[in-house]
């Protein structure tokens, strides 16, 4: 094998928005993928040809129907991350904050997992103190890194 395709591995891009009210909670989505139930950001994968906010913008449409606004970057994965599902991928993580457009239309849930596991793609939301979250209530490891650093920022702010 030669060295330059020793050093060509495979990406696996993921969007996702994080979305903060006015009482400082961040919006989580619980589902169940996979084989797999999970607890992350709304977002999901850039595809072939997109962008990464027009990606973000068509995520949100596809899980939430809500268009989102005011958006801007927050973090990009900085360090080495296996794909979770995909081994043999390296995981990049694009972390934007925005807002929903219509946060009122949006269904939400104090249950994690408040959903029928026989639904196509089951998934639901809710709402959760970013000062109360814990690291591990979170199933991705970049997405325990971004509630460490919102959490460095809300302390920071007070």
């Amino acid at each position: 094998m030669s060295s330059d395709k020793k050093r060509h591995s495979e990406f696996n891009i993921r969007v996702y928005g994080l979305v903060i009210n006015e009482n400082n909670e961040i919006l989580l989505t619980d589902e169940y993928r996979l084989g797999a139930y999970m607890t992350k950001f709304p977002g999901g994968g850039l595809e072939k040809g997109e962008g990464t906010i027009d990606c973000l913008h068509r995520e949100f449409w596809e899980e939430t129907h809500q268009k989102i606004i005011n958006i801007s970057h927050y973090y990009t994965t900085d360090f080495y991350q296996k794909g979770w599902f995909y081994e043999n991928m390296q995981l990049i993580s694009i972390y934007y904050k925005a807002q929903l457009k219509n946060p009122e239309a949006l269904k939400t849930s104090n249950k994690k997992f408040d959903f029928n596991k026989t639904d196509d793609n089951p998934q639901s939301f809710r709402w959760i103190s970013i000062k109360n979250i814990e690291q591990a209530d979170m199933t991705f490891p970049i997405d325990k890194v971004v509630i460490a650093m919102l959490q460095k920022e809300l302390v920071s702010q007070s």
